[in-house]
């Protein structure tokens, strides 16, 4: 239990520390005379008002140095030098009020004596002190013990940020440089990565922080593998650019997220290539509330168009992202007009209307229907919004005299096998058409996989079945997908976007596609839980296969074929892939409206397949029939029952 001093008012603790002290000076003056005359009973008399001099004359030199502004607990070693400078000023002083006062029979001795003893009775008393404060701490188990990853200056800013907390009380350090091993940084003992596993089992510690911002994240995510087998909780602090720059603390700690496992450190931007579609011009981003859509909206500010237009048909996501972007402007001090702009994509003559008003010169088409099982449940509203939605901006900005429009595509249009990825696909084919009939509005598409952290993302869904005590639900053993940061994506789109020429699909490099069973196993890990299984049938989290969901694969693909070169940048990539022609599409365009609007399921998957070569849709069984009893219109449904 901890003593009862910690709840004292901090005024109060500073006034026990002056009356401390006053009485350490006094004995430390004592002491000088006994040392010096070798007798416990000095004479008082000569030296009773220089006894009590000192004191008087050290503490309010000891205030102006602020040495009891110091928090014990988190006091440095510099306190040394503020005690002897202090002490060693007091001692001047009392010398020259001796000389001035003609004092007689005065021993210089005495005074340096006490100067030695002040010294070391003051400082001491300090560090006495801090230690018994830390010991009494590490007693206490009510904060969570973790230990520290990283005995640099983030992680020793970090145990003393921690300390300062009330959650979290760092207990050891561990670090990969020998020179610093078994030695003591911060008060904390330093230990080598080797000994996680017995000082582990020893339950020093609780929680395990990553304090190695500095790192790339190929080092983060090797260091993160070792760790993984330890079945402890890890944690990462953020970076010491973002702590410098005041978007987090220092104690910001966060979970380890999927990005920190992937590996693949990014690509620095071309400053060129980001500003040539967007500095000094009006932007409009469609589904600016969406995951892609928000992040394009956050890259898209800082690099100063004149004019920001956000589309959105949710009216909360569009407020949330119109009030974000006002505070980032404010924080960044950026001057962009922000446009907010309820509406549909469907609603091509109001689009069109707001691209000549407000002189739209880029257009980022971000919105979409892109849950595969939702759409695949409601396929003419899928098919509508992101197939014909798509056509309808292309031609409201080809009408408004937009200079370049482009796509966001996805993975999932390449052979798809749903109709998400088949209307995205048929998205992709009209803007390869117009781009071939010419004009003045330059049409390109940029096609990547997953994104980490967007709403349809495995990542949070794992995440809230762990907290819950699982089961982690797998559609497949087997399946695999690419991922890249949000961050990261729409950097790269806004890259791509100033290379095309018109007509280009553009391919993000994702790296190695990730098997998800193997996601979900690390991720139990790094919680500190162990996975439920034959091999351990008393582990906490259990996986279950709950079989592939309607139009899911197994694997994502990136190109149709392989004619594909590379570009002025490492991570994006030209395809070249079967194209229809303009002619083609507007008639069989009229048929899709027609049939949507009927709602004539199988007339409408007839007439998708026609479009996209590649569409293969899976065999669904009975969801079929309620597919196909949904998209008929009331009175027929009402018929049948």
């Amino acid at each position: 239990m901890l003593s009862p001093f910690y709840s004292l008012p901090r005024r109060h603790k500073q006034f026990i520390a002056v009356g401390a002290d006053f009485v350490l000076l006094l004995f430390a003056f004592w002491s000088a005379l006994v040392l010096r005359f070798e007798t416990v009973s000095p004479d008082l008399n000569t030296y009773g008002w220089q006894m009590v001099a000192a004191p008087l004359l050290a503490i309010p030199i000891f205030v102006r140095l602020g040495l009891y502004r110091a928090v014990i607990r988190f006091m440095e070693d510099r306190v040394v030098f503020v005690v002897a400078g202090g002490v060693t000023l007091s001692v001047l002083l009392l010398a020259a009020g001796m000389a001035l006062t003609h004092t007689i029979g005065l021993s210089r001795g005495v005074l340096g004596i006490y100067w030695l003893l002040a010294s070391v009775y003051v400082g001491a008393s300090r560090f006495l002190a801090r230690s018994y404060f830390l010991r009494a701490e590490r007693g206490l188990r009510t904060r969570k013990r973790v230990a520290i990853y990283g005995a640099g200056q983030a992680g020793t800013q970090l145990s003393y940020a921690l300390r300062a907390g009330r959650e979290y009380l760092p207990v050891a350090f561990f670090d990969d440089d020998l020179a610093v091993q078994k030695g003591e940084v911060a008060g904390l003992q330093v230990h080598s990565p080797a000994d996680l596993p017995s000082v582990l089992a020893a339950q020093e510690f609780d929680e395990l922080l990553l304090a190695i911002p500095s790192a790339t994240r190929a080092r983060r995510a090797e260091i993160i593998e070792q760790l993984e087998g330890l079945h402890c909780k890890v944690k990462l602090i953020p970076g010491i650019a973002d702590i410098v720059n005041g978007h987090v603390a220092v104690d910001a700690i966060r979970e380890v997220e999927i990005e920190d496992l992937l590996g693949r450190d990014t690509v620095a931007p071309d400053s060129q290539l980001l500003g040539h579609c967007v500095t000094g011009k009006v932007v409009l981003v469609s589904g600016a509330g969406g995951s892609i859509g928000s992040e394009l909206c956050r890259q898209i500010l800082p690099l100063y168009p004149s004019r920001l237009v956000l589309m959105d048909l949710s009216e909360f996501a569009l407020y949330s992202i119109e009030q974000e972007l006002l505070g980032m402007c404010v924080r960044l001090d950026v001057k962009v007009e922000l446009v907010p702009l309820l509406g549909s994509v469907m609603h091509q003559h109001r689009v069109e209307l707001a691209m000549q008003g407000f002189g739209v010169q880029t257009v980022y088409h971000a919105a979409a229907y892109k849950h595969v099982p939702l759409v695949e449940h409601n396929p003419i509203e899928g098919i509508r919004n992101n197939a014909i939605g798509t056509r309808r901006m292309a031609e409201a900005a080809i009408a408004a005299g937009v200079e370049t429009f482009v796509l966001i595509s996805t993975d999932k249009a390449v052979r798809p096998t749903n109709v998400m990825g088949a209307s995205k696909r048929l998205a992709e084919l009209v803007l390869q058409a117009l781009a071939r009939k010419g004009g003045k509005t330059r049409f390109c598409m940029v096609r990547f996989g997953n994104v980490l952290g967007s709403s349809g993302s495995v990542v949070p869904l794992f995440r809230k079945q762990i907290a819950a005590g699982g089961p982690i639900t797998l559609t497949h053993s087997e399946i695999t997908r690419y991922f890249m940061t949000i961050p990261e994506a729409a950097q790269l789109v806004i890259q791509a976007g100033s290379m095309g020429q018109g007509g280009e699909v553009f391919v993000l490099d994702m790296g190695k596609p990730i098997k998800i069973i193997d996601l979900a196993r690390r991720m139990v890990h790094l919680s500190g839980l162990e996975i439920r299984d034959e091999l351990h049938p008393e582990g906490d989290i259990a996986i279950e296969i709950v079989g592939l969901r309607p139009g899911e694969k197994l694997y994502e693909e990136l190109l149709i074929g392989e004619n594909v070169e590379g570009t002025s940048h490492p991570l994006i990539m030209r395809a070249y892939e079967h194209e229809l022609s303009w002619g083609v599409l507007t008639e069989r365009f009229l048929q899709l409206d027609e049939a949507c609007r009927a709602f004539d399921f199988d007339k409408v998957l007839g007439i998708l397949r026609l479009m996209v070569h590649e569409y293969a849709p899976a065999t669904h069984g009975d969801d079929d029939l309620l597919w196909r009893e949904m998209a008929k219109p009331a009175s027929q449904s009402a018929a049948v029952h």
